[in-house]
């Protein structure tokens, strides 16, 4: 089964940057102005496992078919966007359709690319994203537990186990948390929590987009972001959206027979670009 993911994040930090990268195309179309993607853009890649290689070897396969990972580049959010500023309604609907959240922060500073907020932070830029989507999520519940409160009351058991499950995410998510912080013991109220749809209950993984000098390494936007990750329980990640995707559709373009790594002084790498990091073809 295959593995939905969302590329998520206010206007002009690099979603469409990162989705051509992780792609190898150029779909996606990258501008200095906010709102250039209104319809998300799907792209579709295969995950190299050695596992599934070495069964094809013992089983004699005549073909190999590994397991795909969807891309999803969302139009960006801004404030307000749970009461449908900007894009925000179609944004957070894309949103829900997703098994897990990219969330792209700008960590890099250029007078060229506008921000939204005026200034670069990705800490605060991370809180408006997570504030909206937890507005959209404490809207849709306080909605639907109202006529389930009542048929509870009345005895009905279905009604009471979601009531039951909604209550204590309701609480976290007034409280300015995640519906994600919410655990559950036992298998029913997990397939009732799973049901509602919530997109604050999604995993999250953070990626900082910083200039190409700092790829390596990472700077000191980055690493505020890694430490609210890891209050968070969340993950993070360094990459330099845009050389990736120069690089990537390079290395896209030689596997096609255009050799256009060359006149850079790129070299093909030894290894198929299916299980390569975009930056080894770079020398």
């Amino acid at each position: 089964m295959g593995f939905n993911c969302g590329i998520v994040g206010l206007p002009n930090v690099g979603k469409s940057t990162l989705f051509n990268a992780l792609t190898q195309t150029a779909a996606a179309q990258a501008a200095n102005y906010p709102f250039c993607t209104i319809e998300p853009n799907v792209g579709r890649v295969a995950v190299p496992d050695p596992r599934l290689d070495e069964l094809v070897r013992i089983a004699k396969s005549q073909k190999e078919i590994p397991t795909q990972l969807e891309f999803v580049d969302i139009a960006g959010l801004v404030r307000g966007a749970s009461k449908g500023e900007g894009l925000g309604n179609q944004f957070l609907a894309n949103i829900r359709e997703v098994d897990a959240i990219v969330h792209v922060l700008r960590c890099f500073v250029d007078d060229d690319i506008k921000h939204v907020e005026d200034s670069v932070d990705p800490v605060r830029d991370a809180e408006i994203i997570e504030t909206e989507l937890m507005l959209a999520d404490l809207d849709s519940l306080e909605r639907r537990i109202v006529p389930l409160e009542k048929k509870a009351k009345n005895g009905d058991k279905e009604a009471k186990a979601q009531v039951d499950v909604m209550t204590p995410v309701l609480a976290a998510l007034r409280d300015g948390k995640p519906a994600r912080t919410v655990a559950f013991d036992d298998d029913e109220a997990n397939r009732i929590f799973k049901q509602l749809g919530l997109l604050t209950s999604k995993p999250v993984v953070y990626a900082c987009n910083v200039e190409e000098a700092s790829t390596a390494e990472g700077n000191a936007l980055s690493a505020k972001v890694f430490e609210m990750a890891a209050r968070e329980g969340n993950s993070a990640v360094v990459i330099s959206a845009a050389i990736e995707a120069e690089i990537a559709q390079a290395w896209a373009a030689t596997r096609r027979g255009r050799n256009s790594c060359r006149p850079w002084g790129w070299r093909k790498p030894a290894w198929p670009a299916s299980s390569a990091p975009a930056t080894t073809c770079f020398t």
